[in-house]
């Protein structure tokens, strides 16, 4: 048997009538910067999670970027986050001139730990951006009572959480911004790159608007330096269709999670755990194992795609070097880095699939 990752032509086929008629709609009436689907996007977006404001942009990072630009972050600032996560979370941090300051992860989500978040907060520290890894909600209301004590602001880079919730809201809800990103392997996915930005702060929320149009209120008067950072009309087209099936994915990901978790449970690996009271939209299924490396290439002989999200914490990459971090000194992100493996998911892992994997991950942990 070979298995697709995650099935982004299967997707499409399933959609494509409605994602072929979106597109020609677009093409018919030409207007490919900042057309009438990139408002309805986000009209659909504020809907679907009762966010007041959703504002789209050009990807997950430039997301970041705007967020942290509508706080004013400015060059010596001292932003607290997780350094087991994607490199935009703090790429775009050190991009603005602020510093990332690292916090190790709680070893059960793979989020940030709060517990240890209070030791590294200084005079210059100006906000945390918490992570929504694999698509769990990190620990928001214990994270939350700490910005508040110390007035810091607080975002969520739910690059890989769109649709997850915490105490039955979603975590635009529990933070001052949230980002999310529409990679095409994201849960919710373009055809190209694409992000978003939601708040319930409609202040920052008109700032953004500007930020991502070059600063600009009114056409070429300009209030603030900005970017370009505009999603595209025919991107925001194919959002638009798939949101309207992203429920039924979203609980399809999650029945495809607990049928791993139920076949998988026996064996001498690591299974995800998710707490009570959230849920996860499971962008990944990321399971633990010894002998990484082993495993993946027996997997890989089998026909079984893996992946490793991710194999190097942040403060231990190159272009981090100059923040003085050593190995040791966030000893939980780097054992999980060497143990981490994720399973293909998508919404559409058949059971024949799920079984085929999970057998032959039986055979090859021992």
């Amino acid at each position: 048997m070979k298995i697709d990752f995650a099935k982004l032509q299967y997707q499409y086929q399933l959609y494509k009538n409605e994602i072929d008629e979106a597109i020609q709609k677009v093409l018919n009436h030409g207007k490919y910067i900042m057309g009438p689907e990139v408002n309805e996007l986000e009209e659909n977006l504020s809907k679907f999670t009762g966010a007041k404001n959703s504002i789209t942009c050009g990807s997950g990072t430039d997301a970041l970027i705007l967020a942290m630009m509508a706080l004013d972050i400015k060059p010596g600032d001292e932003i607290i986050t997780t350094p087991f996560t994607f490199i935009a979370t703090a790429e775009t941090i050190a991009f603005l001139g602020a510093k990332p300051v690292f916090v190790d992860i709680d070893e059960i989500t793979y989020n940030i730990d709060p517990k240890k978040i209070e030791e590294k907060i200084t005079s210059k520290t100006k906000g945390i951006i918490s992570v929504s890894l694999y698509g769990q909600p990190s620990d928001l209301d214990e994270i939350n009572e700490i910005a508040k004590k110390h007035n810091l602001f607080h975002i969520v880079d739910g690059a890989q959480s769109f649709g997850a919730t915490y105490k039955e809201k979603a975590e635009v809800h529990f933070c001052n911004i949230y980002t999310t990103s529409f990679f095409p392997a994201k849960p919710l996915g373009c055809f190209g790159d694409g992000g978003a930005v939601l708040t319930n702060n409609d202040e920052l929320a008109i700032k953004i608007k500007m930020l991502r149009v070059h600063g600009q209120n009114k056409r070429y008067h300009h209030k603030y330096i900005g970017m370009g950072a505009r999603m595209d009309t025919i991107q925001c087209a194919i959002v638009n269709v798939k949101l309207k099936y992203y429920d039924k994915d979203l609980k399809l990901r999650q029945e495809v999670a607990k049928r791993y978790t139920e076949k998988l449970k026996n064996l001498d690996i690591v299974l995800p755990t998710i707490k009570d009271d959230r849920t996860s939209a499971f962008a990944q299924y990321s399971i633990r194992v010894k002998n990484r490396d082993e495993i993946q290439k027996k997997l890989k002989e089998a026909g079984i795609p893996t992946a490793v999200h991710y194999p190097m914490p942040l403060h231990l990459q190159e272009c981090f070097s100059y923040l003085g971090y050593k190995k040791g000194d966030f000893p939980i992100s780097e054992k999980i880095s060497n143990e981490i493996m994720s399973l293909p998911m998508n919404p559409y892992v058949s059971e024949d699939e799920k079984g085929y994997i999970s057998s032959t991950l039986k055979d090859f942990v021992k």
